[in-house]
């Protein structure tokens, strides 16, 4: 093995003054000097550099020197070399010294200590000089635009760690933490993907302020503010809102604020509620946006207590849900107290459709009953289809009520009958409009639209004309369904577009999985949200459960608007966006405040004459295809059908002088009657239809009606006398 690098570094002056001992007595006397230098005791490192400089130069000199005597030339030429000798021993002077002070950076020259960081790095990482049994981290690698930060408790050095045009930066945070001694956690390197990859900045904390110590709970610098928490959670490039300034307008506690999200020059576009929720860490309830006029500005609410947790009665608000001159009328509450309205017409233009959504317990039976007094109240006519029977209380209210699948069925035929009726007589330009609107309510649409229904594709049918052509002819639509999904619809998105153009939508709390808004589900104006998340309680509502009463059922207690959310949701209204508002509270029930006005009645047409008739026939083919266009086919085709009446029955209208269906129904009612109060006992719809010899299509509707008269009363699907 060869001398190691501190035996080199002590020994080759001595080495240097024996080899010149031969070339001349100047050469020896300069060598030996420098050879006695390198066995100085405590001789730092620079100080042997620059002695070995020395020597060698000295020893050059004395060489070139006694050659130059020794050939007789002139002696003024051997002393001129004592210059270069005179110099080397000069710098050996000033390194072995004091040392020099430290230089301020300047553009032109380093700073002693940018020396040495360039020193190490070039040392250890990038080269030229290599030091045998080490390898370089990166040869070539230079560290360039060096600029320091140092200060009394801090010091640290930034820079561009440059390899040649086709290589990659290799060198590693570990391997510079390791050349300067650092902690791994001290040394910052750029993305890769964010530069060029020859090119990678670094900065290297060689010392960093001692950390302030934490006061308990709270995180030194941990923001505390609306605004603070906003800048920091919500504003951030990740955030639920990125890039948006939060300016307070009201300010009463943490968790009771109200205040405008701005985003400089553009849109602020969808928010998703649950990511803002968990920025703010709230619960989804506690928080409410309110969106503007401005794309670029939104309204941000956070509450302690939800403000419509107590709701609002539906007997204070009563003199409010007939619709105004505008064609509104009432529906509930919005966040921010104002009264929440819906339209059902629209002057000079005929009805108004509306879009239900909400699942089970969500207060979807309840907005129907509103909207069916509203009606009564505004002097507008219903047809009810309801397939599940028995789930509306106001019915009563209703011109026409199909109750049960087949007679829900039935209604939607006698719906597009009325329309087909309306659309003939208004074609002469001298009839006035005189009927009354007409509101068409599907509870449970999906019922009769779903694939799996046995009338899918004429509910279909008829409910994509109704809602294309009715309004015009002042028939309005009100569709409810339990999800928003397509398949509630039959996977129709004209019913769904034309509802949404031609009205209002109300969406209400849905199963999870089933509330999204968006994609395939994406309703304009409604965008991002998730009606799975509107939450069944309140905040707090499971510990006063645990502290109920258990002394026994109280026969006269009733449920408040505290106890469950029920009507909570989101109202979107035509040019607007949706906003979080709660249905009225039905304190009292909505058909007791009808007063004693009978139902708006429908017009007295033909449709409406021959309606038995028509709810029994089917309005389109065997493979649910080529509606029935026109008011004198469908009545032609109620004439050829079963639903005509049976051949014994058609006999006896004709004897008893009856000329219509309409007339027809009055003669199986009382035989119903007769029936079940000479039996006494319960039946079933299909008994009374055997014992009568007609069918249970054509008795269950007459048993509707004479339930709605009370005369009959109907328990568990079996039906007596009252």
């Amino acid at each position: 093995m060869g001398p190691t690098r501190a035996q080199f570094i002590q020994y080759a002056p001595a080495a240097l003054a024996l080899a010149s001992v031969t070339a001349g007595p100047w050469s020896a006397l300069a060598a030996a000097a420098a050879g006695a230098g390198a066995w100085a005791a405590g001789a730092s490192a620079p100080a042997l550099r620059s002695l070995i400089a020395c020597g060698i130069t000295a020893s050059g000199c004395g060489i070139a020197a006694h050659q130059i005597l020794t050939t007789g030339m002139n002696p003024l030429f051997a002393l001129g070399l004592a210059v270069p000798a005179g110099a080397a021993a000069l710098a050996h002077h000033r390194n072995t010294g004091t040392g020099l002070p430290v230089l301020p950076v300047t553009a032109a020259a380093q700073s002693s200590q940018a020396q040495v960081i360039t020193a190490w790095w070039t040392e250890f990482i990038c080269g030229p000089t290599q030091t045998e049994g080490r390898k370089l981290i990166q040869p070539g690698a230079r560290l360039a635009h060096l600029s320091l930060d140092v200060g009394d408790e801090h010091a640290s050095f930034s820079g561009v760690i440059t390899v040649p045009q086709g290589q990659q930066v290799r060198v590693k945070a570990a391997d510079i933490a390791s050349v300067y001694g650092v902690p791994v956690s001290q040394v910052e390197m750029g993305d890769p993907k964010h530069f060029a990859p020859n090119a990678l900045p670094v900065t290297v904390h060689l010392k960093q302020a001692p950390e302030l110590p934490e006061q308990p709970g709270i995180a030194v610098g941990a923001p505390t503010t609306p605004e603070e928490l906003w800048a920091a959670h919500v504003a951030v490039p990740d955030g639920a809102m990125p890039g948006t300034r939060l300016t307070l307008t009201r300010y009463d506690g943490p968790l009771d604020w109200e205040g405008v999200a701005t985003r400089e020059r553009k849109a602020i576009g969808t928010v998703n509620l649950q990511a803002l929720a968990g920025n703010l860490d709230l619960e989804t309830i506690q928080i409410a946006l309110a969106p503007t006029d401005k794309p670029s500005q939104m309204g941000v609410r956070v509450m302690k207590e939800h403000a419509l947790m107590h709701g609002t009665m539906l007997s204070d608000v009563v003199d409010e849900l007939a619709m105004d001159s505008r064609g509104y009328v009432r529906l509930g509450t919005y966040i921010d107290a104002l009264a929440a309205l819906v339209p059902l017409a629209q002057p000079g233009s005929g009805a108004r459709h509306l879009y239900l959504v909400g699942g089970s317990r969500s207060g979807k039976s309840g907005i129907l009953e509103q909207i069916l007094l509203s009606a009564h109240r505004s002097r507008i006519g219903v047809i009810l289809a309801s397939p599940q029977a028995g789930t509306i209380a106001g019915a009563t209210m209703a011109a026409y009520c199909g109750d049960g699948l087949d007679e829900a069925m039935g209604a939607l035929r006698l719906a597009y009958a009325l329309m087909l009726d309306r659309e003939a007589r208004y074609r002469s330009p001298a009839f006035p409009f005189t009927d009354p609107l007409v509101l068409i309510v599907i509870d449970e649409a999906h019922m009769l639209l779903s694939v799996s229904s046995p009338y899918h594709a004429e509910a279909k049918a008829i409910v994509e004309q109704l809602t294309r052509r009715s309004l015009k002819r002042g028939i309005g639509v009100v569709l409810a369904t339990q999800t928003p999904l397509a398949e509630d619809l039959g996977n129709s998105t004209v019913i769904r577009s034309q509802l949404l153009i031609g009205g209002g939508a109300v969406f209400l709390r849905c199963a999870k999985g089933q509330g999204s808004l968006v994609g395939a589900n994406a309703v304009e104006g409604a965008e991002g949200i998730d009606l799975s998340m509107i939450p069944s309680s309140w905040p707090g509502q499971y510990a006063k459960v645990s502290d109920r009463d258990m002394s026994g059922l109280a026969a006269e207690a009733s449920a408040g608007p505290e106890d469950g959310t029920f009507g909570l949701g989101y109202l979107l209204t035509p040019g607007s966006q949706a906003v979080q508002f709660r249905s009225l509270h039905l304190d009292v029930p909505p058909a007791s405040l009808a007063g004693s006005q009978p139902s708006v009645a429908v017009e007295d047409c033909q449709a409406w004459q021959y309606r038995e008739a028509i709810t029994q026939t089917a309005v389109v083919d065997q493979r649910g295809k080529n509606l029935i266009g026109s008011l004198a086919d469908l009545l032609t085709k109620t004439e050829q059908g079963p639903a005509a009446g049976l051949p014994q029955q058609r006999a006896q209208n004709e004897a008893a002088g009856y000329t219509g269906p309409a007339d027809g129904q009055e003669l199986i009612k009382p035989r119903i009657l007769e029936l079940l109060r000479e039996e006494s006992i319960p039946m079933t719809a299909e008994t009374i239809a055997r014992k009568l010899g007609t069918t249970a299509k054509n008795i269950k509707p007459r048993l509707s009606e004479l339930k709605r008269r009370n005369e009959i009363t109907n328990e568990n699907g079996l039906w007596r006398a009252a």
